[in-house]
C-alpha cells in the first residue's frame, strides 16, 4: 500500500526502531524501578537513556524533567488541567485538535475560565500578531498547536514565545507539537516554551503508545494521576520529585525504547533533509492537482505550511474518496472531521470533512505521482455529469 496518512502515525518504522523493539521484548523488558534483578535495571537504565537523548533532542536541560506518556493527548491534558486554575484566563487557537480543546471546555464548564479562542484565516493561517491581541499581562496560559493536522499551517511558536515572554514572563506558553517534533525545529529554551506536549508515534518515528510531556518551568503542576511509581512505596501520598509525580503506573519500556531510536534515526539522516523531502512531495503533489476544476484544495499553499495536505473532490463525500483511494488504488488516506472542528469551522468544511494527505519520509515521487493519477480518475468519473 501506498502510505499517506502519516499526520496519524508514521509508516513504515525505520528498521532500527524495530530491532531495538524486538531487542528489548526479547532481553530485558522486565518492569523498570521495581525490581532490583539485572534485567529490570537494564529497563530503567534505557529509560534514563531515551529520557537524555530526548531531551537533548528538544534543547532541554533536565532529562528529570521529561514526562513519559501513553500520547500527546495525555501530556496536554497533564500540561492544561495540572497549570489552569480557576476562573484563570486561557487563549487558544481555531486549529487546536480535541486533545486541546476539549480540556480546555471542561476547565470552562467546571472551574469557570475565561477562554479566547482566536480563529484563523479563510487558509487556517494564524500569525503571532493575531493571537496576542488576545493576551494579556493576567493571562494565565496560551495553549497553541504548532502545526494544524487538519491544513498543516505553521504558527511562528518562536516569534510567539518571544512575545509572550515580553509582556509577561509568568504566562505559561504550552505548546502542542504533535505535527511538527522531528520534521521542524522545536527548542524549548530558544521559543521560551513551557510545557512542551509531544507523541513519539508520528514524526518521531517511534511506536505506538509513547510521548511526553517537558516541563521547561518552576512551577507546580497539579497531579490528576495517581499510582505505583517503585519509589517512596511506603508514603500513601503521590511522590512530588519529577518524573515519579507525573508516572503513576509501569511505563511502556518497549515503546520508550523504539522511541530514543526514532530520535536517533532522525539525528543521523538529518532533520532538514527530513523536512526537505517532505515538502517537496506535498508541493509536486499540490502541483498536480491544484488545476484540476473538481478539486478543492484547503490550507496554506505557497508559505506556512508543513507535510500535510487537505482537499476534497467537490460534491463527493470525503469519505468515500479515501475509500476508493484504498480499495481501487492501494492508497492510504484520511477522511472526515480529524478531531478538528474549530478548524473546519475556519475553511467551511464542517459538513463535508476532507481527504487529507501526510506525507512521510519513506514516500516517493513516484507514489505522488500515482495519487495524482488517482485523484484525476475518481473526480473524472464521480464528477462527469
Amino acid at each position: 500500500m501506498i502510505y499517506f496518512d502519516n499526520a496519524a502515525t508514521s509508516f513504515p518504522k525505520p528498521k532500527e526502531v524495530i530491532d531495538a523493539v524486538s531487542e528489548c521484548m526479547t532481553s530485558y523488558a522486565a518492569n523498570p524501578g521495581r525490581s532490583g534483578h539485572k534485567m529490570s535495571l537494564m529497563m530503567d537504565r534505557k529509560i534514563f537513556e531515551a529520557r537524555e537523548e530526548i531531551t537533548d533532542f528538544i534543547g532541554g536541560d533536565d532529562p528529570l524533567k521529561l514526562i513519559f506518556t501513553s500520547n500527546a493527548t495525555e501530556a496536554l491534558n497533564i500540561a492544561i488541567r495540572g497549570s489552569v486554575h480557576e476562573e484563570s484566563h486561557v487563549v487558544t487557537t481555531s486549529l487546536e485538535h480535541n486533545s486541546v480543546l476539549r480540556p480546555l471546555t471542561h476547565l470552562k464548564n467546571d472551574k469557570n475560565i475565561k477562554l479566547d479562542i482566536v480563529y484563523g484565516d479563510k487558509n487556517s493561517y494564524l500569525s503571532a500578531n493575531k493571537i496576542m491581541e488576545k493576551v494579556t499581562k493576567d493571562t494565565r496560559a496560551v495553549v497553541v498547536t504548532h502545526i494544524s493536522n487538519l491544513t498543516g499551517s505553521v504558527v511562528d511558536i518562536e516569534e510567539l514565545g518571544q512575545r509572550i515572554k515580553d509582556l509577561n514572563p509568568n504566562i505559561l506558553f504550552i505548546v502542542d507539537a504533535s505535527q511538527s517534533i522531528g520534521l521542524f525545529d522545536v527548542d524549548v529554551k530558544s521559543m521560551n516554551i513551557d510545557l512542551l506536549c509531544f507523541p513519539g508515534h508520528k514524526s518521531l518515528l517511534g511506536p505506538m503508545g509513547t510521548g511526553a510531556c517537558y516541563i521547561n518551568t518552576d512551577i507546580e503542576l497539579d497531579c490528576y494521576r495517581e499510582g505505583g511509581t517503585g519509589s517512596f512505596s511506603k508514603q500513601l501520598t503521590q511522590p512530588n520529585v519529577y518524573p515519579d509525580k507525573f508516572e503513576a503506573g509501569t511505563l511502556n519500556g518497549p515503546g520508550i525504547v523504539g522511541l530514543m531510536e526514532g530520535v536517533r534515526y532522525i539525528k543521523k539522516v538529518g532533520r532538514e533533509n527530513i523536512k526537505k523531502h517532505e515538502l517537496s512531495l506535498r508541493k509536486r503533489f499540490i502541483e498536480g492537482i491544484k488545476d484540476l476544476d473538481f478539486v478543492t484544495v484547503y490550507g496554506p499553499i505557497d508559505e506556512h505550511y508543513s507535510n500535510v495536505l487537505a482537499m476534497n473532490i467537490n460534491g463527493v463525500d470525503s469519505s468515500l474518496v479515501s475509500y476508493r483511494l484504498s480499495e481501487e488504488f492501494d492508497i492510504a488516506t484520511r477522511p472526515g472531521i480529524h478531531c478538528a472542528p474549530l478548524c473546519h469551522e475556519t475553511i467551511n468544511t464542517s459538513d463535508i470533512g476532507l481527504v487529507r494527505f501526510s506525507f512521510g519520509y519513506s514516500n516517493t515521487e513516484e507514489e505522488v505521482d500515482k495519487a495524482i493519477s488517482a485523484i484525476k480518475a475518481i473526480g473524472e468519473s464521480e464528477c462527469k455529469d
